[in-house]
Order: structure tokens, then C-alpha cells, then sequence
């Protein structure tokens, strides 16, 4: 059974960068990843304040949120 993962970004050269470098080295048979864009996703930006993501990039394992780097606080994406 897989771990649920999910990378939340807003698009900016950090969060690209953290998608591409992070996200993807995930081991896809344990780990279950979304990735979601929370620039042109932005009904799910309440998803992420409740999953506790306070800034972007963030991953969401199993419900614990890891903030990598700061590319933008989540209040200033909505």
C-alpha cells in the first residue's frame, strides 16, 4: 500500500524547482503523488491551509505537512 504525498506550489522558479527536484524522487511504488498548482488550482488553497500548509512548496505526506524552502506564504496566493 502507498503513502498518499502531495505537492502543493504556486508556480514560482522555487516551487518549479522543488517539484522537479523533490516530487519526482519520491519512489513512485511507496508513494502516491498529486501535484497541484495552487495558482491555477485555487479552490484547493483552503485544502492545503487545512492539511496545515502555511507556505509554498509544501509536500503533504499521509497528512503532515513538510515546507521545503519559501517561495510564498499561502495567504499570498489566494
Amino acid at each position: 500500500m502507498s503513502s498518499k504525498a502531495v505537492f502543493y506550489h504556486a508556480g514560482c522558479p522555487v516551487c518549479v524547482e522543488a517539484e522537479q527536484q523533490l516530487a519526482s524522487a519520491l519512489d513512485p511504488a511507496r508513494f502516491n503523488v498529486e501535484i497541484v498548482h495552487l495558482g491555477t488550482h485555487k479552490e484547493r488553497i483552503d485544502e492545503a491551509a487545512k492539511a496545515g500548509v502555511k507556505s509554498v512548496p509544501a509536500l503533504v505526506i499521509d497528512g503532515l505537512p513538510f515546507h521545503i524552502n519559501y517561495g510564498a506564504a499561502l495567504d499570498d496566493v489566494r
